[in-house]
């Protein structure tokens, strides 16, 4: 014997909506955004450029990633971890600083000349000509953060004797990051890897000897 109650709680199932399915691969349309961002920066890449490549209709765009400016936080999040993550390795793998350094310039001419996808990087780029404060502090910080890891590794190499003790670490480590942010920006004028790697195994030239 069926019950009121019973009759009831089927009625609420019956009533009670069901999320509509994503119609779209979240993790593509997310490589499709990051592409988007890293080729035109933020500033020139619309909501609508966004949902013409990305293939979804700004209803999904917003639900799945929130505003232009959340989605555009998480590509660069996600191009730290699937492009931009070379530099962090070198300097954690390699036994001394000079080694860890050479190896991030000489691997970054190679990413940033990558076929298949944008020149350069996405965090040197993506605010030029940009409006929004916000995006730029945040570029900004990603970028000094950078050259602060870098600088903490050539510490380490003065500290353990790999580097003179007079080095001035604060500014070879700006030296490198000026040498990456300018392989990034040669990259997108045209420069070719092994233009690039000459340039790295110049830059190389002025670091130090113990």
């Amino acid at each position: 014997m069926v019950s009121s109650r019973d009759i009831k709680d089927a009625a609420g199932r019956a009533s009670k909506p069901r999320g509509r399915p994503r119609s779209f691969d979240r993790e593509t349309a997310l490589e499709k955004a990051i592409l988007a961002f890293w080729e035109h920066g933020y500033e020139a890449t619309s909501v609508s450029d966004l949902t013409q490549v990305m293939g979804i209709g700004a209803p999904s765009l917003y639900a799945a990633f929130g505003d232009k400016r959340s989605l555009f936080d998480e590509v660069v999040r996600e191009y730290g971890e699937r492009y931009g993550s070379f530099g962090g390795r070198a300097l954690a793998e390699e036994p001394t600083a000079r080694a860890a350094v050479e190896r991030m310039l000489r691997e970054a001419a190679g990413e940033y000349t990558e076929p298949g996808r944008p020149r350069g990087c996405l965090v040197v780029h993506a605010a030029t000509n940009c409006t929004t404060p916000e995006v730029e502090e945040s570029l900004r910080e990603r970028r000094n953060a950078n050259i602060a890891a870098i600088e903490s590794r050539i510490r380490s190499g003065i500290a353990a004797g790999e580097l003179p003790a007079g080095t001035d670490a604060a500014a070879l480590a700006r030296h490198t990051g000026a040498m990456i942010q300018g392989m990034s920006q040669q990259a997108r004028d045209g420069a070719t890897k092994e233009e690039l790697e000459a340039l790295a195994e110049l830059a190389m030239r002025i670091w130090p000897r113990s």
